[in-house]
């Protein structure tokens, strides 16, 4: 299809905060990693797979983070996710035992130990426990195009008090994406969305062509944009800014009536975690006794009542067509509508959080790879594309400066600064402060031990300006292990930081927090001159 009247792009945000604790096994928000793996990446991986093998032509964005770059690269953690794999294989199994007298539940529990074997052997025998590569080799067939982020995903809009410690969240994530990927970054996911003006000169230095921002970041820009978000900005810097489209965001996202609330669908909260005798499930569960997510959930949504109905697959697969074709219909009428009044094809930006497909919503890659087949069958009116190609194909753009923004709740900053949370900021800008101190105070130097130690500041700086913790803390989730991380990481850079200035370093501490919080090891401290 060489002239489509509109076009639709994807992009998928695959992030997670840096968690390792090679001290420990205990930590529990460990498995938010595996969980994503066999939830999110493997499956996608698949949908992939199979979409090429059907020589399917289809087009999709992801945003692959650093800190999730590096846990997939980490071999401790590689061999923790077999652990976990094995250990909910052999739970799936005596649940086929279990459960043989009912006969919907007993088939469920076949579907999760063959799933939980598979992937077992995708991850160990097809990808050799690396799924950078699984991912790359999409990018390189053209298919995929992986963008980056900021190096531990700080939020801008308040990291921009000092303008360095924004520099060295591009400058790393620049870096980190070269390093597993062999080329450089094209685009970066703006954390949280985050938009700020003084970024984009950063963004310039490091090669960044565009950025994906909120929807109000392009609709408010200054002078307002002909196209809305229909077409993407380009800041005076030279930045292009794509903004996500509201409606169909809305149809995926929307609690109320988004796709993922259909009756048929998986129940996230009902998990035998929580349903199986205590002393049975036990083995499984956190360390401490208490119940937790298993991922083996035998129900479907039903409705808001606590008695749920045992889920089908093939009733979630059906929802999942009916949607896909639902969703294609909406945007075809909405390029109808706007492509009349521009003067080139428009744009329809859709990004999530990556694990939005196949965490929260199981049947989200399924939904997704039944879309992209349809719309390379079923129709020649819109075609995927990604924000770079789109960019090559039209590089004929408004400039105009986008508006300060963010997609947290109220489209501004509330989420990362409000009294749950704010005590946090006045540490981190002090740290930045000094972080830029030390840079300059030893420019020149060459002592091992300090150099080390300086880095590893760098690295102890960058882990406490995650605004995982800052958003875990306003939603009150896991409140004590977010306010844990900040502390120890301010901790660690302030007691390195008054030892470089005192010319004593403590090597054994220093050994020690290189062990744990071992990110970004190529890491060069100057990035903050």
């Amino acid at each position: 299809m060489n002239n489509p009247q509109g076009y639709v792009s994807f992009v998928l945000h695959a992030h997670l905060p840096f968690i390792h604790h090679p001290e420990s096994e205990d930590y529990l928000e460990e498995q938010w990693l595996y969980e994503a793996i066999s939830e999110t990446y493997i499956p996608l991986l698949l949908s992939f797979q199979k979409l090429v093998d059907e020589n399917v032509n289809f087009r999709i964005t992801m945003s692959m983070t650093p800190p999730l770059l590096n846990m997939l690269s980490n071999s401790l953690l590689q061999q923790r996710y077999i652990k976990y794999l094995k250990q909910h294989i052999e739970l799936a199994k005596k649940e086929i035992k279990r459960t043989k007298d009912n006969n919907q539940i007993n088939e469920l529990s076949k579907y999760y130990f063959d799933r939980y074997s598979n992937d077992l052997h995708v991850f160990k025998d097809e990808y050799n426990c690396n799924l950078i590569n699984g991912f790359k080799k999409f990018q390189d067939m053209g298919v995929l195009e992986i963008i980056t982020c900021g190096a531990t995903h700080g939020y801008f809009p308040i990291l921009y008090v000092t303008e360095q410690t924004i520099k060295a969240q591009i400058a790393v994530g620049v870096q980190t994406y070269e390093k597993f990927f062999g080329r450089k970054p094209r685009g970066i996911w703006l954390p949280e969305c985050g938009y700020v003006p003084e970024a984009d000169k950063y963004l310039k230095e490091f090669g960044i062509e565009y950025i994906i921002t909120e929807s109000h970041g392009i609709l408010y820009a200054n002078p307002i944009p002909l196209y809305g978000t229909y077409s993407p900005i380009v800041s005076p810097e030279g930045i292009v800014a794509f903004g996500r489209d509201m409606e169909s965001s809305r149809q995926v996202w929307s609690s109320i009536n988004g796709y993922p609330g259909d009756f048929n669908y998986r129940e996230f909260y009902r998990d035998i975690g929580y349903d199986a005798p205590y002393d049975y499930i036990k083995p499984y569960i956190a360390s401490n006794g208490a119940r937790v997510h298993t991922g083996i959930k035998y129900h479907r949504i039903t409705g808001k009542s606590e008695e749920k109905d045992i889920y089908n697959i093939q009733w979630a697969k059906d929802s999942a067509e009916s949607q896909a074709s639902h969703f294609l219909n909406c945007r075809k009428e909405q390029i109808k509508q706007v492509s009349n009044y521009m003067d080139k094809p428009p744009i329809i930006l859709c990004p999530y959080d990556a694990e939005l497909y196949g965490h929260w919503w199981y049947e989200g890659p399924y939904w997704l790879y039944i879309l992209f087949k349809k719309i390379h069958y079923d129709q020649n009116y819109i075609q995927l594309i990604t924000p770079g190609e789109y960019i090559d194909k039209y590089p004929e753009i408004q400039i105009s400066t986008p508006c300060r923004s963010s997609w947290g709740a109220n489209g501004y900053s509330e989420v990362w600064l409000n009294n749950s949370n704010d005590y946090v900021h006045r540490h981190l800008h002090k740290a930045g402060n000094q972080m830029v101190e030390l840079s300059h105070l030893f420019d020149k130097e060459t002592n091992k031990i300090k150099i080390r130690a300086l880095n590893q500041c760098a690295r102890e700086l960058l882990l406490a300006q995650s605004s995982d913790w800052l958003f875990i803390i306003t939603n009150g989730t896991m409140v004590d292990y977010a306010k844990k991380r900040i502390k120890d990481h301010i901790g660690r850079f302030t007691k390195l930081y008054n030892e470089l200035k005192n010319d004593c370093i403590d090597e054994l501490f220093l050994k020690n927090i290189e062990e744990k919080d071992c990110i970004f090891p190529e890491i060069d401290y100057h990035i903050y001159m």
